[in-house]
């Protein structure tokens, strides 16, 4: 999976305006027998981008010309159901790098910061605007500054602050996944030990 460090990202949206989209309508269960990361993008929403024998479903949002970017747009309570991972590694792996919502669950939440995708939380108002400015204009782009811990609606130029971990804002700028942040921190993990055995 690449990495890229995480600044601050202007992009237009796909919007998913469904309350409730769970992990197994993320990735279908039939997809999890691989053990990689790559090729999941593919089988995302899967069942709602295509029909059963595999043509495109033109009416979803996804299989529609109108929309791109790097930003999902998605309604209350996103990444409900099962805990798995797989969910995230297809969001990641099809190319968003924000998923915005008024809510996430808890897991899928810390699943989308651990695969480098940021999860942003937003109050209902902000949501149900941000998706009537994509439904006039689908080109509408949205700002989300991690720095700053801001995403602005560009169409009507409101902004609202958002939550994030310390460490996960800190390992999303610098592109670190766990076990690149303790090597980056190798020096003082071991001046740390050599100090507790004085």
């Amino acid at each position: 999976m690449k990495r890229e460090k995480f600044d601050i990202i202007t992009d237009s949206c796909i919007p998913l305006p469904l309350e409730n989209i769970d992990t197994d309508q993320i990735v279908p269960a039939r997809f999890l027998k691989a053990t990689t990361r790559e090729g999941f993008g593919e089988n995302l929403f899967r069942d709602w981008r295509f029909d059963k024998d595999g043509n495109r479903i033109e009416s979803f949002v996804m299989n529609n010309p109108a929309y791109s970017g790097r930003i999902l747009v998605a309604g209350k309570n996103f990444g409900c159901g099962s805990s798995r991972e797989h969910a995230a590694w297809a969001i990641a792996d099809y190319g968003f790098r924000v998923v915005v919502s008024s809510f996430f669950a808890d897991i899928h939440k810390n699943n989308e910061l651990n695969n480098f995708v940021l999860p942003v939380v937003v109050s209902e108002e902000f949501l149900s605007e941000l998706f009537e400015s994509i439904d006039k204009d689908p080109k509408c782009q949205v700002t989300v500054n991690l720095p700053q811990q801001t995403i602005t609606n560009n169409a009507t130029g409101k902004s609202e602050h958002f939550e994030i971990n310390g460490y996960k804002k800190h390992c999303l700028m610098h592109a670190l996944d766990d076990i690149d942040f303790l090597l980056s921190n190798k020096d003082k993990i071991e001046e740390y030990e050599q100090n507790k055995q004085k």
